[in-house]
């Protein structure tokens, strides 16, 4: 392919991409999105990047470039919501997001004139929805996913709220976060390009905690309280948008409200939905067969095809209809129970427990070894771990169950995770 020969810088970074578990098949079609976002140059250093954060002075000796003119490249690339930049106790650390969640949808999440978004929306389209190997990549490999979904919180009944924890809650990230930040819904941007776009609303995106930190400092998001963040998921609720967040028990990035026609998750779901390409919530919805009277309006609701109509078999009433979940592709929202009019739908627990990584490192060291790259995050070689992060993704892998500690301990070769794996088991 052209590509191949003509773009070596994109080559590199295209294979950077694709040491991280959430990486990006190639096509041509990445490469044009790719010399959009970045030059020849940026991109070739940026493939030189670690997938840890790392700061100022690391990338000074992997790039062998001078620290001053090192901080202004990383500034830039930062300032274009490529980088991710945070400050801690005086000290800026930076971080190479995935595609997804991550620059691809950074892109989108402000009007901007530096590059065409019609065009790149055009793009995204065709490498997401049209092409679909990136999705299928970031969706249906391996059984951890980027992401799950909340549970509608206003359709919760007494008894269901007991069965919530703390973090199964949007609310409970919006008033925990230590930042909030507001930008334009990546999916529906994008499909406004393509003239295929909803009336849900735009400035609805939520980031959160360094995510939020970094994009509202660059104007690719406004930094909100958690009275207005609270304001806008009462939004997404009337609206009937499915809140999908990153699949984490602490410091969750972004939350995403998803409609059913615009929005990757849901159609990932929708798609793929046998294959589970989102984790659920830990409810199913029940039809209640004395109450439902087979308007539909759950079906309309639903966003992943999930709710439908099943004949009621009353030999008086031949024509009479009645809805009727279908569990394996049910997300557990609780859309279709706000939806109903009748009191003919409510929410119970399923009969095994959804897990959801502790943290951001537990969910990529999972999808990590499930996806075959657990050597990539580990042997990072263009910088070192620090004690203190190789203790992190070891602390996770030595705390997976034993079938997936031999998967992690084949992949690396290493007799070193041998012999803690074998220590850790006595």
């Amino acid at each position: 392919m052209a590509h191949k020969t003509l773009h070596s810088g994109y080559t590199k970074l295209v294979e950077r991409l694709n040491r991280f578990p959430q990486g990006a098949p190639t096509s041509d079609t990445l490469y044009k999105i790719l010399k959009i976002l970045f030059s020849e140059r940026e991109a070739q250093l940026v493939s030189l990047l670690p997938i840890k954060p790392f700061t100022a002075e690391k990338a000074s000796q992997v790039w062998k470039m001078d620290l001053t003119e090192t901080r202004k490249v990383l500034d830039e690339l930062s300032s274009r919501a490529i980088l991710v930049d945070v400050e801690w106790d005086g000290k800026t650390t930076y971080t190479l997001p995935p595609p997804m969640a991550g620059f691809f949808e950074f892109s989108m999440m402000r009007l901007r004139g530096d590059v065409d978004q019609k065009v790149l929306g055009e793009l995204f389209y065709q490498y997401l929805n049209v092409e679909e190997e990136f999705i299928r990549s970031l969706f249906v490999r391996g059984e951890t996913q980027l992401g799950r979904v909340f549970v509608h919180e206003p359709v919760l009944s007494a008894e269901n709220a007991l069965h919530v924890l703390d973090y199964e809650r949007a609310s409970e990230v919006i008033h925990t976060a230590s930042h909030r930040g507001i930008s334009t819904c990546y999916c529906r941007h994008k499909m406004l390009h393509m003239g295929r776009n909803c009336d849900a609303p735009m400035d609805i995106c939520m980031t959160f905690n360094s995510t939020a930190q970094s994009l509202t400092k660059h104007g690719y998001a406004r930094l909100v309280d958690a009275h207005e963040g609270m304001d806008l998921l009462q939004q997404a609720y009337e609206r009937n948008l499915v809140q999908f967040g990153e699949n984490a028990q602490r410091g969750v990035n972004f939350i995403c409200n998803c409609c059913g026609c615009c929005c990757e998750a849901m159609i990932a779901a929708r798609k793929f939905g046998i294959l589970n390409p989102v984790h659920t919530t830990n409810f199913l919805p029940v039809v209640d067969e004395a109450r439902c009277n087979g308007c539909g309006k759950c079906v309309t609701a639903c966003p992943v095809e999930a709710m439908t109509l099943v004949s009621t078999n009353d030999p008086h009433h031949p024509k009479m209809k009645m809805a009727k979940v279908e569990e394996d592709i049910c997300l557990g929202c609780g859309v279709c129970v706000r939806a109903c009019s009748h009191d003919g739908l409510s929410l119970r627990s399923r009969s095994q427990r959804v897990i959801t990584p502790v943290n951001s490192v537990h969910r990529v060291v999972m999808m990590a070894i499930e996806r075959g790259d657990f050597q990539n995050l580990l042997f990072d070689n263009r910088v070192l771990w620090s004690h203190r992060a190789l203790a992190a993704v070891l602390g996770v892998v030595l705390q997976l169950p034993p079938i997936k500690q031999v998967m992690a301990s084949q992949q690396v070769k290493s007799r070193y995770m041998e012999y803690l794996i074998a220590r850790f088991a006595e």
